[in-house]
């Protein structure tokens, strides 16, 4: 037997709302990225993005959401290099949609972008999975795997499609909102695709409990949402203005 909402079902809503800010902030940085013509100020706004998406939007959430997890009467248990690796993965692959997604709004791109983000939702959600040890064997729907996939992906495309085809400020809310759906509702369906058999005959499982490392977690993540928020508040800039300029006509200039 699998409980996921061992502590309660407000960690639902924790998780949601943690992927929902990291989502948004990550989107702000990546409109931002799109603002400049500088090719290394363009880069280090998607790497701020990337950290806030990825780490905070994506893993945090996901490391969130597992503290629910249990199976009663029985230990659980995380091995800590695989917990890390799932997180550089989220932040990397986030990374390269961005990348692809590009500094104007292509459809082609876009559903590459979509594609790499959403599957970077994936990667990480069952690399954080293959980290978990219990007192028996574990097995997984396939039919909700694959479900899990379409969902993420969706609605990444999506969340990235609001990001970069209306630059406004409640776009990019309404991105950040879809993309935590995509994050949260993608984990809980990899979550019931998981099944347990215990077996009281087997060892005690590897690894540490997830409580030992909580706190350089939440650390690490309070520093991946504090470096693009001094960003965006320190940087000059303006919700109105559209990403894509059109060209004017040679007889006008603007003084900038």
């Amino acid at each position: 037997m699998v409980n996921h909402f061992e502590m309660g079902v407000w960690l639902l809503f924790l998780a949601y709302a943690t992927s929902f800010t990291g989502a948004t902030i990550g989107l702000a940085c990546t409109v931002r990225s799109r603002r400049t013509e500088t090719n290394t100020v363009r880069m280090a706004w998607l790497v701020l993005a990337s950290l806030s998406i990825g780490g905070v939007g994506i893993w945090l959430m996901h490391f969130i959401a597992l503290l629910g997890f249990g199976t009663p009467g029985s230990p659980v248990r995380f091995e800590v290099g695989r917990t890390l690796l799932s997180a550089v993965l989220a932040v990397a692959a986030v990374f390269g949609g961005l990348l692809v997604l590009g500094t104007r709004f292509v459809p082609w791109r876009l559903g590459i972008a979509g594609l790499v983000t959403g599957l970077a939702v994936i990667l990480m959600h069952y690399t954080g999975m293959w980290a978990i040890s219990v007192k028996g064997t574990t097995s997984y729907d396939a039919g909700l795997v694959v479900l899990s996939v379409v969902i993420a992906v969706l609605a990444a495309t999506a969340a990235l499609w609001c990001a970069v085809a209306v630059d406004r400020l409640s776009t990019r809310l309404l991105a950040g909102a879809v993309l935590g759906v995509a994050s949260t509702g993608m984990h809980y369906v990899g979550m019931a695709a998981l099944s347990v058999r215990l077996d009281p005959a087997a060892p005690d499982p590897a690894g540490v409990e997830v409580f030992s490392f909580l706190f350089p977690v939440f650390v690490l993540a309070a520093a991946a949402l504090a470096l693009p928020i001094v960003a965006i508040l320190t940087t000059s800039h303006d919700d109105d203005s559209p990403v894509d300029v059109p060209p004017r006509s040679p007889g006008r200039t603007m003084a900038v």
